[in-house]
C-alpha cells in the first residue's frame, strides 16, 4: 500500500504511516486498535508474519514523520532480524524524514542502533508496572521492557506511551518514566472499551504531577477524558 497520510487520534504529530510487516502481531493484546470491531481484522494483518514485497517500492520523499510499521510490532521476538534490517534499509535510503518506531520489546532496539535512520525516534509502550495477563496481552513483561528502554536514554531520542493506560501503582511507574527520561510521554485510554482494568483519576494525575516535576512532556490523549470526568 503507498505512503499514506496519517489521520485519526493516534499521534497527531506524525504526518505518514506506512506498513511493510503483514502478519498479526505475535504479541496478541486483546485491545489491539487493528482490530475493527465492526469489520475485524485487515486481511493483510491476519495470518503468519510476512513482508509485504511490494511496500519496499514505496518512496518516501523528504520531510515527513512516518511512522514505520505502526500496524505491527516490527521488533516482536518473531520478527527475523534480516527483515527488521530491510526495513531499516528502506528508511536510510530517504533520509530527509524522521522515523517514528514504537515497540512493546526495546531489547531489540540495542542491537539495531547502528542500522537506523539518523532521525529515528523510539518508543515504547508501557500500560502499567503490574505483570499484564497473558488474555490481555503476550508482550514481554512492562518491567523489561522499563529495563531495555533506560539502557537506550542518551542514544536517541525516545518516548514512552502509556496507553491503553491499566491500573498501576504510582511509586514504581512514575520512578520508571522518570529513569528512562523519555523526550515526552503519551498518556491514554482504551478507546474501544475491552472491559480492562483501569486506575483511577487521581492516580492519573499523581502520575501527572510526578511527571511535571520532572520537567517530562506528557502528551495526554482526548479519550483519557473518560477517567478524568
Amino acid at each position: 500500500m503507498p505512503l499514506k497520510k496519517s489521520k485519526g487520534n493516534m499521534y497527531p504529530w506524525v504526518t505518514h504511516t506506512h506498513a511493510h510487516l503483514g502478519g498479526e502481531c505475535p504479541h496478541k493484546c486483546s485491545y489491539c486498535y487493528v482490530d475493527d470491531p465492526r469489520f475485524g481484522r485487515p486481511e493483510k494483518f491476519c495470518g503468519p508474519l510476512r513482508l509485504m514485497e511490494e511496500e519496499f517500492k514505496v518512496k518516501y520523499g523528504l520531510a515527513k514523520i512516518i511512522f514505520v510499521d505502526h500496524c505491527n510490532d516490527l521488533w516482536a521476538e518473531d520478527v527475523p532480524t534480516w527483515w527488521i534490517g530491510r526495513v531499516l534499509m528502506h528508511c536510510r535510503t530517504w533520509p530527509w524524514n524522521e522515523y517514528v518506531f514504537q515497540t512493546k520489546n526495546p531489547a531489540r532496539y540495542l542491537d539495531a542502533i547502528a542500522a537506523m535512520p539518523k532521525r529515528s525516534l523510539l518508543g515504547c509502550t508501557i500500560e502499567t508496572n503490574r505483570d499484564i495477563p497473558e488474555t490481555i496481552s503476550q508482550a514481554p513483561r512492562p518491567q523489561e521492557r522499563a529495563k531495555y528502554m533506560k539502557l537506550l536514554k542518551g542514544i536517541r531520542p525516545l518516548f514512552i506511551t502509556v496507553e491503553p493506560i491499566l491500573d498501576f501503582d504510582v511509586p514504581v511507574l512514575g520512578q520508571w518514566l522518570t529513569e528512562i527520561d523519555p523526550d515526552f510521554v503519551n498518556i491514554g485510554a482504551d478507546s474501544k472499551r475491552h472491559g480492562l482494568p483501569e486506575p483511577s483519576a487521581e492516580k492519573i494525575g499523581a502520575l501527572i504531577d510526578v511527571l511535571n516535576a520532572e520537567g517530562i512532556e506528557i502528551r495526554t490523549k482526548h479519550n483519557l477524558g473518560r477517567i478524568l470526568k
